[in-house]
């Protein structure tokens, strides 16, 4: 009973740590909205998922089979997404008094739409503030970052950026310079938080590295996944390089269940950092998708990517530092007295059984029973 308690804790954990939602392993209820403030005129362009669309108005504008949103359908419901967007995105003074609604407008944007807002805000007097309740009506965890530009001042240090949310729908219109620092931490908390929730490339780690026992198999392996997603992050986010969802999520289901059947056949976990290295191409994308969904300042591009690369890594090394002692500790408990170096295949065997039947299911998700 001693060697298979612990092998029962961590199919527990594994089945807890990568379940998947209903939701999918990328939700992220985030919108980003561009706010121009051209003299009495505010101009906004928000950006939002058509699947958050979808779910905030009972519209089908989202196509799953190709990861896109449908013109056609776009059109029929582009009534009732301006009149959701009208009610739920508003400029006005601290007092109340509201600007006036002169314009709006929604165009397809790959697997999301951009939604024109335009007020008018000659007459009101005091400051100007954005509310926004965009999803946050329907999902109080919801969150959208605002970037606010004054397009009558020259020398600006870029656009100011406000994290709103549920408890936080209001942001001050001015032109103020974005803090560097805030922008860091806030793309660094960001990455971390994308990595956990990405369950997809939590088990795609802890496939790869089932085998580890050594140091420097692990160093390999992470630099490697490190410096793959890194390239396509870039190349993603800079515009250079574009893969659509309806690619990118099923190669990444693929490449689990690539490397968790590939621990059946192979323990040289020296060479694996080659394997990482390929399929971590494709995960970059992935990782561009959600940072797409983010936003990134005009104004501070470079720090805002290189913080959001920072975050993944520091959840990726969390993720590591976790699993690694624990299969460790694992072996310590399943090996036979006087007995070292060694890890029973039955703890391998079961723990890649358990991630690439997750990576099938995504597989199947993403691709035979698209909605």
């Amino acid at each position: 009973m001693t060697g298979k308690l612990p092998l029962a804790v961590l199919l527990v954990l594994l089945a807890l740590i990568l379940r998947p939602g209903s939701a999918g392993a990328h939700e992220v209820n985030l919108t980003n909205a561009r706010l121009s403030i051209r003299g009495d005129a505010i101009v906004a362009t928000i950006g939002i998922k058509g699947s958050d669309v979808d779910r905030a108005i009972g519209s089908a504008i989202y196509d799953a089979a190709t990861g896109t949103v449908d013109g056609d359908a776009l059109r029929d419901a582009t009534e009732s997404i301006l009149r959701y967007f009208t009610r739920n995105a508003t400029v006005g003074g601290e007092g109340g008094a509201a600007c006036r609604q002169v314009s709006t407008g929604t165009a397809p944007d790959r697997d999301g739409i951009a939604v024109t807002l335009e007020w008018d805000c000659a007459g009101v007097t005091g400051a100007l503030v954005y509310r926004s309740t965009v999803l946050t009506e329907i999902e109080p965890s919801a969150r959208q970052i605002v970037l606010i530009e004054n397009e009558d001042e020259s020398g600006s240090a870029g656009p100011a950026q406000v994290l709103l949310n549920g408890d936080q729908t209001e942001a001050a219109l001015s032109n103020a310079a974005p803090d560097l620092m805030e922008t860091v931490l806030r793309y660094i908390a960001s990455g971390i938080e994308h990595i956990f929730l990405g369950y997809d490339h939590v088990a795609f780690l802890l496939a790869i590295l089932l085998w580890a026992r050594r140091l420097m198999p692990v160093v390999k392996i992470v630099t490697a996944f490190t410096a793959a997603h890194s390239i396509t992050l870039s190349l993603a986010a800079s515009g250079v390089a574009v893969l659509p969802p309806s690619l990118v999520e099923p190669a990444i289901a693929a490449s689990i269940v690539y490397v968790a059947a590939e621990n059946f056949i192979s323990r040289d976990v020296d060479q694996r950092w080659r394997d990482t290295f390929v399929l971590g191409l494709i995960h970059g994308f992935g990782f561009a998708g959600a940072l797409q969904a983010f936003g990134l300042p005009t104004g501070a591009v470079v720090p805002a990517l290189a913080s959001f690369n920072v975050g993944v890594e520091i959840g990726q090394l969390a993720i590591v530092a976790v699993a690694v002692p624990a299969l460790l500790l694992l072996d310590r408990l399943t090996t036979a007295s006087g007995m070292t170096g060694m890890r029973r295949p039955g703890v391998v065997y079961a723990g890649s059984l358990a991630i690439m039947s997750l990576g099938l299911y995504w597989l199947a998700e993403r691709t035979l029973f698209v909605a």
